[in-house]
């Protein structure tokens, strides 16, 4: 078993390992959860995910975790920080996807609330953002209840599209 990141009763966050990429694929490959980016990922794609995850491990100390339920020991989504590149920006973001058979459960929530946490403790972040698609709603009330407000919208280029985004920011520091 690897080592908890950081953890509450509910669940704990861990680094992915190449035996999750089975657990990624039921979340990446998922059109009913993969909405929000218009396309669900090859398998190749999911190899990338997890591969581009186990380098920022090393070159950055953190990345996307898995989520896992305390009781169940269930792989239940993906939530943890990274950097992404806004209008030439690059910004502190938590990222989170839910399986969709563990949704409206509070786990994105209290996942982002430890990674919110872990950024201002571990991290020593000013801030962080979480960008979310304008359709997203579910997403943004996270965001919502983790005191984030929308600083910033933008469109991001999919497949040729503009589709417009929101950046969701709080003040770690207050």
């Amino acid at each position: 078993m690897t080592k908890k990141i950081i953890e509450n009763e509910q669940l704990y966050l861990r680094e992915f390992t190449p035996d999750d990429f089975s657990d990624l694929c039921l979340i990446l490959q998922d059109e009913e959860t993969m909405y929000a980016y218009e396309s669900t990922f090859s398998q190749e794609k999911v190899t990338d995910w997890l591969n581009w995850n186990l380098k920022s491990y090393e070159e950055n100390g953190f990345g996307l975790w898995a989520i896992i339920d305390q009781k169940s020991d269930a792989f239940v989504g993906q939530c943890g920080i990274v950097y992404s590149d806004v209008e030439n920006e690059s910004l502190l973001e938590i990222g989170y996807l839910v399986n969709k058979h563990y949704r409206n459960q509070g786990y994105a929530t209290s996942a982002s609330q430890l990674c919110l946490t872990y950024a201002k403790t571990e991290l020593n972040a000013k801030k962080i953002c979480s960008i979310i698609r304008d359709t997203n709603l579910s997403s943004q009330k996270v965001a919502e209840k983790n005191g984030m407000t929308i600083v910033k919208q933008f469109d991001k280029d999919y497949s040729g599209l503009p589709v417009r985004h929101f950046v969701y920011s709080i003040d770690l520091n207050k």
